[in-house]
Parts: structure tokens; C-alpha cells; sequence
């Protein structure tokens, strides 16, 4: 399981998106960019966030460390922001966080290129995942010490939204031609020989153990957690097969 943690000291909220994360002490004398489970969609974005995060990161994929973070909603009482203090009071218990990468820098595509590995890498990656969230407009990318980082997989695994449509939602292509990353000749071909064989039952039984018990409980048709994060494994383990396939939008490297 992820690493828990307590909130100790509220700092700050970052207003980039809809979800207002804050950025949080902990009682491990860590910094971390927290996510609420009273935000947006709830529990539902922080199970993508820990699938997507633990996935990309056995992967190889660079992705800020995941841990879980006890949160008291008396930490709010004191934030003179009525919406902050909402947030709080609503998000009591079990939390997301991620670690603060000190430093780093929102990624440009028009000032950073990437090799066409890395671009396909990261491509088959947000394909496999559905990931519509990594767009020139809005990159989701993180650039530390000439490293790109990836963050905010919120907006992934879209078909979890909807459970009985779920083999026709995971089986669409994924439309890359706005992706961050769309520009720089993407080798999708060497990236999908070298991953998809990653991609096992194994493995995203590993990764769906991540998730806590708490933001698995009272899915409607799933008897247990553990039901449910096999119906999270399934359409992953079919799509990273035949994605590569499914990639529309850009031209490769050759």
C-alpha cells in the first residue's frame, strides 16, 4: 500500500484546475501537493491518480511519489478562504498526495523538446489510460533539472464513470493530435514493443493494491474492493495489446 501520512499544516491552495488542490506539511516532515476527496469527482479522480501514477511509474515513467494523507478537517478552521475551508471540512480522512518537486517547472513544448522516444513513451502511456488531460494547452508536465515529470491523471480511465459501458468506452481509439507531446516525431511503435509486454496481470494487480479500501466501498454492482479493482485491471490489460494500433492523430518517427 501507499505510504501514509497526516496533515500537518495546511499552506496553501495552488488554483490551477477545478479541483483546487493545496500544497500541505505532513507528519513526516514531507511537502506535498494534496487532493481532496470532497473536489470535483471525488474518490473516483484519486483511484485514477493512483492507478495511473503507480502504472506509469513501473513503467518507467518519471511520476512524483504517491502517498496517502490522514487529513483532520480542523485544519481549515483557521483559512480565510470560505471555499478552502469547505474543501476541508468535506475531505476528512483518507487523502491523496504527491510529492512537491521543489523547483520544477511547467513544461513548454515550444521551449523543451523531447526525443521521440520519450514523446512515445508518454503518448502510448496517455493512450493506454485515455488520458485527454496532456494537451499543448494544458500539458500536465512537469520539467526538474531537464527531466519531464508527469502529473494530474484525474481525468484518465474515463469508462469508471460509467461501469456498464465499459468495454465499448476502453475499446475507442485515442485521438493524440493535441497532445504536448504530439510534435516531436513520437516513436509509438518502439514504444508500445518495449511496454505493452510490461503491462501483465501481475502487474496491474500490484498497481490496483494500491488503492485504499475506503475510496473502493459502495460502488454500485461490485460486492468487494478487490471486485472492483480487477474490473479496473481488465480493460487496461486489453487496451495495452492493441492500442498502439489506436493511436490516431500524429505521424511517427520512422
Amino acid at each position: 500500500m501507499l505510504k501514509e501520512v497526516t496533515a500537518t499544516r495546511y499552506i496553501t491552495a495552488l488554483r490551477e484546475g477545478g479541483s483546487l488542490p493545496g500544497l500541505v506539511e505532513a507528519d513526516d516532515l514531507g511537502t506535498y501537493v494534496m487532493k481532496f476527496t470532497g473536489a470535483g469527482q471525488g474518490r473516483k479522480t484519486l483511484v485514477a491518480e493512483v492507478v495511473c501514477g503507480e502504472l506509469a511509474r513501473r513503467l518507467g515513467l518519471r511520476m512524483p511519489r504517491l502517498v496517502t494523507i490522514a487529513l483532520d478537517p480542523v485544519l481549515g478552521l483557521g483559512e480565510p478562504d470560505p471555499q478552502v475551508q469547505e474543501l476541508l471540512r468535506s475531505s476528512g480522512g483518507t487523502n491523496l498526495g504527491m510529492d512537491f518537486l521543489s523547483g520544477a517547472l511547467g513544461y513548454d513544448p515550444l521551449a523543451f523538446p523531447v526525443s521521440p522516444a520519450e514523446a512515445g513513451a508518454v503518448i502510448w502511456f496517455d493512450a493506454l489510460v485515455n488520458n485527454v488531460d496532456r494537451s499543448w494547452r494544458n500539458p500536465n508536465l512537469l520539467l526538474r533539472q531537464g527531466d519531464l515529470w508527469l502529473i494530474d491523471h484525474g481525468a484518465t480511465l474515463i469508462w469508471h464513470h460509467n461501469w456498464p459501458t465499459v468495454e465499448t468506452s476502453a475499446a475507442r481509439p485515442y485521438d493524440a493530435c493535441d497532445h504536448a507531446l504530439a510534435s516531436f516525431a513520437p516513436d509509438i511503435a518502439g514504444a508500445a514493443e518495449r511496454l505493452a509486454p510490461l503491462v501483465t496481470a501481475d502487474l496491474l494487480a500490484e498497481v490496483t493494491a494500491e488503492i485504499p479500501d475506503v475510496w473502493l466501498q459502495d460502488e454500485p454492482g461490485f460486492d468487494t474492493p478487490d471486485d472492483l479493482r480487477r474490473a479496473y485491471a481488465r480493460p487496461l490489460l486489453a487496451r495495452a495489446a492493441v492500442i498502439a494500433d489506436r493511436i490516431t492523430g500524429i505521424e511517427e518517427s520512422k
